[in-house]
């Protein structure tokens, strides 16, 4: 029997996130017809992949490293395992593979999974926006497959970066539990003795959790039963605290940094997010499965996973209120995943449909 391709998975990151996630997933169900070997620094998402059994290798590789660093690490361990493809994740394994890969006979993919419609949520300045956007356009000839997790990231992506290939979307692929593909009767409007909000996310100001104070201040003077939870780290954990503390809502609001996704949701009545961008938010997908309210602005790929009445701009703190309350209190409005959402297994497969496209 021959033996499958290897497919090298490229990752600069050791934490565990979204992208973290997206491996994870591959790592479990597999890629129909390839073998995958994945390559990051050392750390939690190493240790967790080798938890599910995948074979992974560990190295100087990441921002920490160090461009040249990364680049020898990576060019060494491609001729050490000779892949077929090099797939690589996020702006820095991108470009890094794009330079370690000269020369060598091996075909380069990428799936894009945080490019922003606006330039400057993810960048500083203007300068390191274009800079950036020079790089990936200058890399991109290198490649030979593209991969988007949204049509929303694949418009951002033929906007800023003008690729000659054509790209592929696949959408993060999440299961149903068996109770959300049985049909079930809609249920009644149902009073919450205590509502239970979240968030589940970086701490960070493109995530707008300060728009969520402000909302949920509003749902306080109604629901003085009502409780946030501020699931996550990042750097404006003080900023937040002294926001609720200003707004007069601290007892009831609680930062426990980081948490086990599932027993969040399990004990949650709505998930708010209003970031000013998400590609392919996994946290949402989650929320649908859970069978939780959602409250998320419409951004990016949130209009493909939500119904409209879940989505409200960030700003209008007295309608992110009313879409929490009726999140809260009408079960039958609750979004589902779409009925055409991917499964874990279908989105490998579709990956693996790309390394094939790419060999030929």
């Amino acid at each position: 029997m021959p033996v499958p391709p290897l497919a090298l998975w490229v990752i600069p990151v050791p934490d565990l996130g979204g992208v973290a996630r997206h491996a994870l997933d591959v790592a479990e169900v597999g890629v129909p017809g390839w073998r995958v070997v994945f390559f990051c620094p050392p750390g939690p998402l190493a240790d967790a992949l080798r938890a599910r059994g995948a074979a992974v290798l560990t190295g100087r590789f990441g921002p920490d490293a160090g461009v040249a660093a990364s680049v020898r690490s990576l060019r060494r361990t491609i001729r050490t395992l000779r892949p077929a493809v090099v797939h690589s994740h996020l702006a820095y394994a991108d470009i890094a593979a794009a330079l370690a890969t000269r020369g060598l006979p091996v075909r380069l993919v990428s799936t894009e999974h945080g490019i922003a419609g606006d330039a400057g949520v993810y960048h500083g300045s203007a300068a390191k926006a274009r800079a950036m956007a020079l790089a990936h356009r200058t890399r991109l000839r290198a490649f030979d497959a593209l991969i988007a997790v949204s049509d929303a990231t694949r418009a951002a992506m033929q906007a800023a970066w003008r690729p000659r290939r054509p790209i592929t979307v696949i959408r993060n692929g999440v299961d149903p539990t068996p109770a959300l593909v049985e049909p079930v009767e809609t249920p009644p409007v149902v009073p919450v003795e205590t509502l239970r909000v979240a968030s589940l996310a970086r701490l960070s100001p493109e995530k707008r959790i300060d728009r969520l104070l402000d909302a949920f201040a509003l749902v306080l003077r109604g629901r003085p039963d009502a409780r946030l939870t501020v699931a996550g780290t990042g750097p404006l954990l003080a900023d937040l605290q002294a926001g609720a503390t200003r707004l007069g809502v601290a007892d009831a609001v609680r930062f426990p940094g980081h948490v086990d996704a599932g027993a969040l949701l399990a004990d949650t009545d709505v998930l708010v997010q209003l970031s000013v961008w998400e590609n392919c938010s996994y946290t949402l997908l989650d929320a649908c499965v859970a069978g939780v309210g959602v409250v998320a602005t419409p951004v990016g790929g949130n209009p493909e996973i939500l119904p409209a009445r879940c989505l409200v701009p960030a700003d209008d703190a007295a309608a992110v209120r009313d879409a929490i309350l009726a999140q809260a209190t009408q079960p039958a409005s609750r979004p589902s995943l779409p009925p055409e959402w991917p499964t874990r297994p279908a989105m490998a497969a579709g990956v693996a449909a790309v390394y094939d496209r790419a060999l030929r």
